[in-house]
């Protein structure tokens, strides 16, 4: 059994604990509360795999081109690429994973690491070790299984695979007519079996539907060469059978039937034959190509020995270097695992690269979602961020509209009319060129998606002009279609309807615009800073006179009154009223004093800040989905952890040191894990939502993964709380650490130099100043300005007492 050492185990309960010496969760049992799994991809490829084995694969997008057939079960989790382990003596068998027949397992693990996961266990003598992973740019998946004969007797093993060929749209309920498509046939000579579909359930680029072929080959594959397949369910499970016990396995052999009249599954058997204490490795393969010829290639390459052993190696080490770009060392080891690796992978994998996991298989992009994703490779791999801002801005509309979201591959999307979407876009752009100082990119040209092209600089004009161009009578916002809470989502139908939420993130991004025009200082710059800070001021007097309630300011009005006031028995406060005005500086400092102490009294639970409360009961049409929750469920009086985040940085820049790590450990999904059987949800990365004080489940997780929360998490932690943050002008050293850390280090890469950062607090809990020392010689102020790119800068941050 493979264990860390003592020292390296952290956090440990029941069910696991990370290893922070090879950079892995390990799960010590696979009875989890709910599946704890790993989304494993690359830009275009990508697998789900929990602790039971199970799980799907997909090419580019994970509803419209899913390799693999899966259904959404979390409680028996049945669904996966299976694998088989059968002795050929006996006519004994057992799967390496717990699911579908890995009952007699022992010393079971599962370890997740970043771009793999390694499942392990013992079985009648047999120790297995199987090591899943996506290739780093090629569209295939690896399994690596690797057997120890433990016994003192020769064994002869055969290994069968198992898996469901989808091919195309998911769920594909109607199997009866979608398995009419699929043809399959063996690859002797290559030991694979390869899979088609005459039919891709899309409509063709013209509308038609039913028309579109399928342009990809499936591929599946063993190392050493098949012996044996099978295409067909029925002669692999027996009529009746059942994943635990198929036909084949029990009796040992496949059928070896193929073409167009089976049921689209792929199984292929080898065979083993293993000394006492001798190792051997299986390697399966399973992926889809445009053309033959490519999965030809990439079989040839695998065939090469100990090609996947170096595949891993290669793997890991990227997404080592990938998120090594910037660590940091504090007393709390839940910041360190966060922030050096779980926070940055989930954004990555799963959300930019993956986008879909387990509570919500997806594929495609939201417009607002994959921009704020985005921002957690800024200090990593800025380059992903400039490329989904030319994306984003590709899928805009020569009005300046965008849509709420659009499917690769077949280009369409929604065009609804959400106030907040097409904001993000500049929003974006300009915490990218706070980042890189890559101002050039503002030039470059990316067509509208309806008609006409211009540069990113006009794309983020034509949003900003777009908000600016609309009705406001009072000068506040109108929701239009919604704002940022997709729940409100029949409040802005009556066109009157005023977001406050939107109103607030308007002006700061007008405030900002303003900041990189002056910047920029290109002709007729002037004119419009006049005119966009005449526009922000108008917006900051109309929600401190129409939208301050006396101890908060309320979230929306609508046509039946107001929404977040104290006059209300339902939906009295708001928490994204008054974090976004806090990071932006609309209130008072008298006000800012009665903020806080409402969030404090009324949203900051023990297990985080709910978005609102109390929680709707009953549906409100005039409102919309959100009131149809169950109280305490999702947005409806939970804590939305995407929301949850942007209260950390709010306390963080109302300069409340204590509150701020005091809200983040709240629903710090580390120490959330230590209560595994009320949390539920993986201790490694954040979910989307817990259950609010209304719920009979107050405090569980779930939505796990697929959440934009573990961006903004990443952000408001290492750009907030710990305060090193990028400006137009130089990293900015604001910390906002507790009172109980006498220091911390970082290590960050900015606009090409590396700065080696060494912080120690001598101010406690007290008010601070900010004392600098850039290679040894002080800076006035507390901005660092950028180096020379390759340049190690080193740097001293004393906090001194005020």
């Amino acid at each position: 059994m493979q264990t860390g050492d003592l020292m390296s185990k952290l956090f440990e309960n029941k069910y696991g604990y990370f290893d922070a010496e090879r950079g892995e969760y390990v799960i010590k049992r696979a009875d989890t509360p709910r599946p704890w799994v790993n989304i494993i991809s690359n830009p275009d490829f990508g697998t789900t795999l929990s602790q039971a084995g199970s799980g799907y694969t997909w090419r580019d997008h994970a509803q419209f081109n899913r390799l693999t057939r899966w259904d959404q079960d979390l409680t028996r989790d049945n669904w996966g690429k299976y694998v088989y382990v059968r002795d050929e003596e006996t006519g004994e068998f057992w799967s390496p994973t717990p699911k579908p027949a890995g009952t007699s397992l022992s010393d079971y693990e599962c370890r997740h690491g970043m771009g793999y996961s390694i499942l392990s266990g013992a079985s009648h003598g047999i120790r297995s070790e199987m090591t899943v992973f996506v290739d780093h740019k090629d569209p295939v998946e690896v399994w690596i299984l690797r057997l120890t004969n433990t016994t003192d007797k020769v064994r002869k093993l055969s290994t069968f695979t198992y898996l469901e060929w989808c091919l195309g749209v998911a769920p594909d309920s109607h199997r009866e007519f979608d398995k009419i498509f699929i043809e399959t046939s063996f690859d002797a000579a290559r030991g694979a079996l390869f899979a088609r579909k005459t039919r891709w359930a899309l409509p063709d680029p013209s509308g038609r539907p039913w028309s579109r072929p399928y342009p990809f080959f499936g591929f599946h594959a063993t190392l050493p060469k098949a012996i044996s397949f099978e295409s067909d369910q029925s002669a692999f499970l027996g009529q009746l059978g059942e994943l635990a016990a198929p036909k084949a396995v029990r009796e040992g052999k496949l059928g070896r039937l193929q073409g167009r009249c089976t049921d689209g599954i792929s199984s292929l058997q080898t065979r083993i034959s293993l000394k006492p204490g001798e190792v051997k490795e299986v390697v399966f393969l399973l992926g889809a190509t445009p053309t033959k010829a490519e999965a030809v290639r990439i079989l040839g390459r695998y065939a090469r020995k100990g090609e996947a052993a170096a595949e891993l190696k290669k793997v890991q080490a990227d997404w080592q270097k990938r998120v090594g770009e910037l660590t940091v060392k504090t007393p709390d080891e839940s910041v360190n695992l966060l922030v050096n690796q779980w926070l940055p992978y989930q954004a990555i994998s799963c959300r930019m690269w993956g986008r879909t996991a387990y509570y919500q298989t997806g594929g495609a992009y939201g417009y607002r979602d994959q921009l704020q994703d985005s921002l957690a490779t800024l200090p990593l791999q800025p380059g992903i961020c400039r490329e989904h801002i030319a994306r984003a801005a590709r899928h805009q509309f020569a009005d300046g509209t965008t849509f709420h979201w659009w499917h690769p591959i077949t280009e369409d999307g929604m065009k609804k009319k959400n106030s907040d979407d097409l904001l993000w876009l500049p929003f974006v752009t300009m915490q990218y060129l706070k980042a890189t100082g890559d101002y050039a990119f503002l030039k470059e040209t990316v067509p509208f998606f309806d008609k006409g092209e211009t540069t990113i600089e006009g794309h983020c004009v034509a949003a900003i002009e777009q908000v600016l161009g609309r009705p406001c009578p009072r000068g506040i916002p109108t929701m239009v279609e919604g704002d940022w809470n997709d729940g409100l989502s029949c409040i802005g139908f009556d066109g009157t309807s005023e977001s406050i939420w939107l109103g607030e993130f308007y002006y700061g991004i007008l405030v900002e615009w303003c900041e990189l025009l002056r910047k920029l200082n290109a002709p007729g710059a002037k004119a419009a800073i006049a005119r966009y800070e005449k526009a922000a001021a108008k917006i900051k007097d109309a929600i401190n006179k129409y939208a301050w309630d006396g101890d908060w300011y309320i979230r929306a009005t609508y046509v039946n009154g107001k929404l977040g006031s104290h006059k209300n028995k339902i939906g009295k406060i708001w928490l994204n009223a008054q974090t976004w005005a806090l990071m932006y500086g609309i209130p008072s400092e008298e006000r800012r004093e009665k903020i806080l102490k409402s969030l404090s009294k009324y949203l900051y639970r023990e297990y985080g800040p709910l978005l609102f409360t109390p929680a709707f009961s009953e549906p409100d049409p005039s409102i919309g989905h959100i009131t149809q929750y169950a109280p305490g469920l999702r947005e409806n009086g939970g804590l939305y952890t995407h929301a949850g985040c942007w209260a950390i940085i709010a306390e963080a820049l109302a300069g409340t040191p204590d509150r701020t790590f005091e809200v983040f450990n709240s629903f710090n999904p580390i120490q959330r894990g230590k209560k595994p059987d009320d949390y539920r949800a993986e201790p490694y990365v954040t979910p989307g939502n817990v259950d609010g004080p209304e719920s009979s489940n107050f405090g569980r997780g779930g939505w796990t993964w697929y959440s934009g929360s573990a961006a903004w998490m990443y952000r408001a932690l290492t750009d907030y709380l710990l305060g090193v943050r990028p400006t137009h002008d130089g990293l900015l050293i604001q910390p906002s650490i507790p009172g109980a850390w006498k220091n911390f280090s970082m290590v960050r890469h900015y606009r090409g130099a590396a700065y080696e950062i060494s912080v120690i607090n001598r101010a406690g809990s007290k008010p601070r100043t900010v004392q600098l020392l850039v290679d040894g010689q002080p800076v006035t102020g507390n901005v660092i300005p950028p180096a020379p790119k390759g340049r190690q800068v080193k740097v001293d941050v004393i906090l001194n007492p005020a």
